[in-house]
This record gives C-alpha cells, sequence and structure tokens, in this order.
C-alpha cells in the first residue's frame, strides 16, 4: 500500500488540525500518524489507496476551519504497515 510523508506549514497549531486530521484520515481508511513538530509544522505519515491518500492531500491543503495552511510538501515513503491512525504528541 503506498505511504507519504505529508509536512504542512502556517498556523497550525493549536487549531485542532490533529484531531481533525485524524477524523479525515479515519473516514478515509487512513492508517498512520499526525504529530505536531517542535518548529510549529504538522507532520503526517499516511498510508492507503492512491484515490485515498488523493483526497487526504487534498484535505490537508484546507485542514480545518480555522487553520491558515500555507504550504504542504508530500513525499513518498517506506509503508510501515499501520493498522489505525493515531494522534502523537
Amino acid at each position: 500500500m503506498p505511504a507519504i510523508r505529508i509536512i504542512i506549514t502556517g498556523s497550525v497549531h493549536g487549531v485542532f488540525f490533529r484531531k481533525t486530521a485524524k477524523q479525515q484520515a479515519d473516514a478515509l481508511n487512513i492508517a498512520g500518524w499526525v504529530r505536531n513538530t517542535e518548529d510549529g509544522n504538522v507532520e503526517i505519515h499516511a498510508e492507503g489507496s492512491p484515490e485515498d491518500l488523493e483526497l487526504f492531500q487534498s484535505w490537508c491543503h484546507k485542514g480545518p476551519t480555522v487553520a491558515r495552511v500555507e504550504n504542504v510538501t508530500v513525499k513518498n515513503v517506506p509503508e510501515e504497515y499501520f493498522t489505525s491512525f493515531e494522534v502523537r504528541r
């Protein structure tokens, strides 16, 4: 199954980005994790079908209503065989 690493920059801390990313991932059957980074970004590891990953990436460009996404970087990474999506600290 394809896996991607997503880095989202902008006003993305303190706006429920991780919580809503999990909701989106669960709705799309995407496994992996989301976490805030020390430099103020959000990092996501996502595994799923190409179609679901594409929809998830599109959501990442918008994020939750109160977020201000400035940039989204996506790269292919090795699959880590997650079975669910988790919020990391």
